[in-house]
């Protein structure tokens, strides 16, 4: 069984998406872009451009946003104005003449690269997903498991920690997707803050899986990176026999930029603590620099297999939107066919076992029969 780690389903972004309001849910996707792995345009002559007047510089929270009517377009397109002259990321796929995707969309997808089952991870983006989520998940429970997702910042608030109760009680949802999203609200607590230790303990009495995405905010360097791996690590320490994915796999700019893991002992600690895993994911992050299939990403797989063995990988995609790169088919070829080094075992375990053992999706097979 194949199963893809990192998915979406999404309505359409011209929305609010599950936000209070299409405002909130454009400057989620505007901060999403400020710096973007997608390439960005002029749209009068598509020269290519840096989207640096999205932000102000030295401000990287939500207040450092810039006025520039940003706005949702077609094609995959996010679109904007400086100066009087219109631009746009090109953040989905060029094919995706309109912003959204829908359960069915996926399924045919999935069917097509042959991908037997996804977990919905979620996050401001693409909107507050967690009825989005479990709306797939109980439409389709064969192909999906959803993920839920708060507003991570405030975590601590009992609006969030009730919406945590409601999302796996009525909802059904199998795991958290932690975004480390805290641009909205500044960057004075991090993960490992004691004021969401209520947070952090609902999450392991639920013992739901927690899918998290570390950034290297507030300043966007390794520092911050490093910092935010600490703050990680504490996590990991004071919970440790709860289950972690670190999503996106670690950074191969700060770690691999001569296209070989140099870990700090520090993130190597922390990289190899028993209850954190890793996702293996490069064309989403690297597809416009390196071509299919990925010999540099190949690389690094087999350095992470060497390092970590096989049990600690677990493939995704980030579909819809790595398509702006390569086919679906493509994105899970490059380790399906390709990685000749690796056992057929250690495919089926970073392809799908691993995965299916993480959000206990084999017990509810059984449990079904």
């Amino acid at each position: 069984m194949i199963i893809d780690c990192h998915a979406h389903v999404f309505e359409h972004w011209q929305g609010a998406c599950g936000h209070k309001s299409s405002a909130i849910h454009l400057k989620y996707l505007q901060k999403v872009v400020t710096r973007p792995a997608a390439r960005a345009f002029r749209a009068r002559d598509g020269k290519e451009i840096k989207p640096t007047m999205l932000f102000r510089p030295g401000d990287n929270t939500w207040a450092g946003l810039t006025d520039v009517g940003f706005r949702v377009g077609r094609y995959g397109q996010l679109a904007f104005t400086w100066e009087g002259e219109d631009y746009y990321v090109q953040y989905m796929p060029v094919g995706m003449q309109e912003m959204v995707c829908p359960p069915e969309f996926m399924i045919a997808q999935m069917i097509n690269a042959g991908v037997d089952h996804c977990i919905l991870q979620a996050g401001g983006g693409y909107g507050a997903m967690n009825d989005y989520n479990a709306f797939a998940q109980n439409a389709h429970p064969d192909r999906f498991t959803g993920l839920l997702n708060i507003d991570e910042a405030m975590a601590d608030r009992p609006d969030q920690l009730a919406e945590v109760d409601r999302a796996v009680a009525r909802l059904g949802l199998r795991g958290l997707y932690y975004a480390h999203e805290m641009s909205r609200h500044g960057y004075a607590r991090n993960v490992d803050h004691r004021d969401f230790a209520p947070f952090w303990d609902k999450i392991a009495g639920y013992k739901l899986p927690v899918f998290l995405e570390l950034s290297s905010t507030p300043s966007y360097d390794k520092a911050s990176y490093l910092a935010n791996l600490r703050a990680l690590d504490a996590l990991l320490r004071r919970y440790p026999a709860h289950r972690f994915l670190f999503v996106m796999g670690p950074s191969v700019g700060y770690f691999a930029a001569d296209g070989r893991w140099e870990f700090p002992d520090e993130a190597l600690a922390t990289f190899k603590r028993d209850n954190l895993q890793l996702e293996v994911m490069f064309p989403i992050s690297w597809g416009g620099v390196w071509d299919y299939p990925y010999p540099e990403a190949q690389e690094l797989i087999r350095g992470l297999r060497d390092r970590f063995g096989a049990a600690k990988l677990l493939w995704g995609s980030d579909m819809p939107n790595v398509e702006r790169f390569c086919t679906y088919c493509q994105c899970v070829d490059y380790v399906r066919k390709h990685c000749p080094f690796l056992s057929a075992a250690e495919k089926d375990r970073i392809l799908g076992d691993n995965a299916a053992e993480l959000i206990g999706l084999e017990r509810r097979a059984g449990a079904a029969a």
